[in-house]
């Protein structure tokens, strides 16, 4: 129960609350943290897609500025906050109007990236002071994006009309679910997927494209770009969940070792996340088996050939040691051995590690899972494995 006096101080609370919104100028003007110091900052940034950011500062003081340096903080997948820093070209004056010109061509940014800045600010006679913090999208602003969202997914596109979006939403909800049932790995946190209107236009997002991008997962930063027309549905199902299941496997796996994935896992588990394999890649697939042109696991490690039909192969092989990886030894296995590379595990050993057998082995094990007989049989898979196990 409340004492008399405690209701008598809340009656004057509110009332003071009721004076202070009638007489908005009754209250002080909240000052610039940088006042007290006797300088005075502003700032502002323009964004030039894809090729810079311009961030100006405007500072003002008693004595001479001699010193404007901005820190920033890029939103990606990191062990820790970096804070990076540019630093102002001017001459020293009591006002200074100048600029700090982020360069793409040295350093760049997918669309859509977060940028966190702030600026210091020093004086000759070394006082100091400093902005609040801001945030700045590097968002490609030369189209009218739409946007949806369900679940981890924000996808915006310009190009096609709802139906369209939904159709590709649906394919990466149906991707996401089916990576998770059968490999246990789990999205963390939110991706933005840009579906922009054709390879052209997704290229020319890029200062760097390759010619054959057609889509493009950036890596720590949970960005996804595809190029897909509305008249490309069939390509663009396929294509958004192959991404996510990039973004996912990049996620579980990401470590500061510098070690990735085997390219077979990598782009296998990508395939397998599409969901019934492209029928160009199983014709290749079949091709190489009945004329016995099979490329190995190990080969298959570094990255593909640029060559179509090598290409094609490689693919298909891909997503068929991957799908015997599951469905031999079970999804269990699977996150399992992904988070042995997490951990910065070399190709071989994670393998052993996991199932007992090197890339030469699972190499013999999946052949033979084809019907082709090898001279070679890992001695831990004498015994059959139950998936799941």
């Amino acid at each position: 129960m409340r004492r008399p006096t405690e209701r008598v101080t809340r009656v004057l609370i509110c009332v003071l609350l009721v004076v202070l919104a009638i007489i908005p100028f009754a209250v002080a003007p909240r000052l610039p943290a940088s006042a007290a110091s006797g300088i005075t900052l502003s700032s502002s940034v323009q964004v030039s897609f894809p090729t810079s950011m311009t961030f100006n500062v405007k500072a003002q003081g008693d004595t001479n500025i001699v010193q404007l340096r901005l820190h920033y903080i890029v939103d990606r997948q990191n062990f820790a906050s970096v804070v990076s820093e540019g630093w102002a070209q001017f001459n020293p004056a009591t006002s200074v109007n100048t600029q700090w010109l982020w360069d793409m061509r040295k350093s760049s940014l997918p669309p859509g990236t977060q940028v966190e800045y702030w600026w210091t600010a020093k004086d000759a006679a070394g006082k100091t002071a400093e902005t609040s913090r801001s945030t700045v999208f590097f968002d490609d602003n030369r189209y009218k994006w739409q946007s949806i969202t369900t679940g981890p997914v924000i996808l915006q596109w310009y190009s096609g009309n709802t139906q369209f979006a939904n159709t590709l939403m649906t394919a990466a909800q149906q991707g996401l679910q089916r990576i998770e049932n059968d490999t246990g790995a789990m999205p963390q946190g939110q991706v933005r997927v840009y579906i922009y209107a054709s390879a052209q236009d997704l290229q020319g997002s890029m200062l760097f494209p390759q010619q054959w991008e057609g889509g493009v997962t950036f890596e720590g930063y949970n960005v996804i770009a595809i190029g897909v027309s509305p008249s490309q549905l069939d390509f663009g199902t396929r294509a958004v969940p192959h991404e996510l299941t990039h973004w996912i496997v990049g996620q579980v796996t990401f470590n500061d070792y510098g070690a990735g994935l085997p390219t077979w896992l990598d782009e296998g588990l990508a395939i397998y996340g599409e969901g019934m394999l492209n029928p160009q890649y199983q014709a290749s697939l079949n091709s190489a088996i009945n004329n016995n042109q099979l490329i190995s696991v190990r080969s298959l490690s570094s990255p593909f050939s640029a060559i179509p039909e090598q290409a094609y192969v490689s693919y298909g092989e891909s997503n068929s040691i991957v799908t015997f990886l599951i469905q031999r030894y079970g999804k269990g296995k699977m996150i399992q051995l992904l988070h042995v590379f997490q951990q910065g595990s070399g190709y071989d050993d994670a393998l052993k590690q996991v199932y007992g057998f090197d890339q030469d082995g699972l190499d013999a094990l999946w052949r033979q899972s084809l019907g082709i007989k090898t001279a070679f049989v890992p001695q831990r898979d004498l015994v059959p494995v139950m998936a799941g196990a």
